[in-house]
């Protein structure tokens, strides 16, 4: 029988990314529900300042995200222009690492300063993106995978899945990168990306370094277009409400999920065949109920990291990075060494969403945007520290991503029949394109399931099927 109701829930990338998918392979007939509490978009959210909007989060999409590229192609939307700026790492004290003007000079300076560490970061990050890369093929042949630990064996064996049960910082050392390297150069990245220590799982840090590395591109209007226009292909017909739990029924033998949910006008609830729920469920996330499981759908572990964007109209303060004239700072993006006494994890001067062919940088000794992430809110010692002046803070709380700590297992994709979950791709790593990957095997895996075409779940030695079949 076809599918008819399904929900979605969660209008972030990864419930926008689940719909599309889903009617790609249902067929235009579902008709699908998507509960979203917030705004479309989620996380990737828009903050304006002086009539311009600018990204919250930080905004970059690496190269080779396939799925990403082809969302921004599908609907009609274009990679923002890109405005050149340098970035250094910033101790506490003094610049560990500068970049120049001169691509082969920063180079030159990785080697001088780290020597071959900087060449074996480079073969293994592109190692494991290159086993990464394998996922597209399995994909557009229709494969899916019912648990996180089978995708991540059909991509790198059990190599992958113990990169998520040990640190970057381990295995980096394992293949001759020194310790100095760890400490100066892949902590400032990670603090920059989660906001976390170099103990962060190493495929988690593999993504997050081969985003630091490779070419980066953002959407023109800002990335969360990518969401609302997704919805708008699907026809799918957004909720604005909060849902406060699933609850399980039978009809004719088959699974029948009830939605619960509030919004403005009080509870209401709606029964699907399937549903997908996108955002987190951690007790700390939502207060998230099922009902009338058999077995109960258990608790799910671990902790999530508050992380705070800080998004400030001023002028920075170069003397505190030991530039006494503010006309002499050479840098759009301070990284920050993992030092005690620092308060923020790292900033940037940000352009808008919109960039206009005239668009310039501000001169270092003009007011300008400039987002700066850190673990705690800033309070007014901190900002003057960073800014001499300032016209506006706005500020963004969130428990953003997974606290990295090792050895938990990875959350379930499968919670029951025709009910998903899938969000718990972030505990692998949280990246646009991780969570795009993880829609678009839910969406496979749901389809799969539902047609009982068990062949293409799970499958052994897909590289070998792959390269037979074409």
């Amino acid at each position: 029988p076809g599918l008819s109701p399904a929900a979605v829930v969660g209008a972030g990338l990864g419930g926008s990314a689940a719909a599309y998918f889903l009617q790609q392979h249902f067929g235009p007939q579902v008709q699908l529900d998507v509960y979203e509490a917030a705004g479309v978009g989620g996380r990737l959210a828009t903050v304006t300042v002086n009539k311009q909007q600018y990204e919250s989060r930080g905004g970059s999409i690496h190269a080779l995200s396939l799925h990403m590229q082809d969302f921004v192609k599908i609907l009609g939307l274009k990679h923002r222009r890109d405005v050149a700026g340098k970035s250094a790492i910033f101790s506490g004290e003094h610049f560990v690492l500068e970049e120049t003007d001169w691509y082969l000079l920063n180079l030159f300076r990785l080697w001088w300063h780290y020597g071959i560490s900087f060449l074996r970061l480079q073969m293994w990050v592109e190692e494991v993106m290159e086993k990464f890369m394998r996922i597209y093929k399995y994909q557009a042949h229709g494969y899916a995978f019912s648990s996180l630990e089978e995708l991540l064996r059909s991509l790198g064996g059990e190599a992958f899945v113990n990169m998520t049960q040990r640190s970057v910082a381990e295995s980096l050392l394992e293949v001759g990168v020194t310790q100095r390297f760890v400490d100066d150069v892949i902590a400032a990245v990670l603090r920059s990306s989660y906001g976390q220590s170099v103990l962060v799982p190493a495929f988690a840090g593999a993504m997050s370094l081969a985003g630091a590395q490779g070419s980066t591109w953002a959407v023109e209007g800002g990335n969360k277009l990518v969401c609302s226009g997704l919805l708008k292909l699907t026809k799918a017909n957004v909720i604005s409400a909060r849902v406060t739990g699933i609850s399980l029924h039978s009809s004719e033998g088959r699974a029948l999920y009830q939605v619960h949910y509030e919004n403005t006008e009080g509870q209401g609830s709606a029964f699907y065949d399937m549903v997908v729920v996108t955002t987190p469920l951690h007790p700390s996330r939502s207060n998230f109920t099922f009902e009338n499981f058999d077995p109960p759908i258990a608790d799910f572990p671990g902790a999530f990291h508050p992380s705070v964007t800080s998004v400030v109209h001023g002028y920075l303060n170069s003397s505190y990075f030991g530039f006494p004239d503010p006309k002499l700072f050479p840098f759009t993006s301070i990284l920050t060494t993992d030092t005690p006494d620092l308060f923020f994890h790292a900033m940037d001067n940000i352009c808008p969403v919109n960039i206009s062919a005239a668009f310039r940088r501000k001169q270092p000794q003009e007011a300008a945007v400039w987002r700066v992430l850190s673990q705690q809110p800033l309070d007014k010692h901190q900002l003057k520290t960073l800014f001499r002046s300032y016209y506006s803070v706005q500020v963004a709380e969130w428990p953003t991503y997974p606290r990295y700590d090792a050895a938990k297992a990875l959350p379930p994709i499968v919670l029951h029949e025709n009910l998903f979950y899938l969000s718990g791709v972030e505990w692998v790593a949280s990246s646009m394109e991780m969570i795009a990957v993880a829609a678009k095997n839910v969406a496979l895996l749901a389809y799969n399931r539902w047609h009982q075409d068990l062949e293409k779940i799970d499958q052994k030695d897909l590289m070998h099927k792959v390269k037979t079949e074409l």
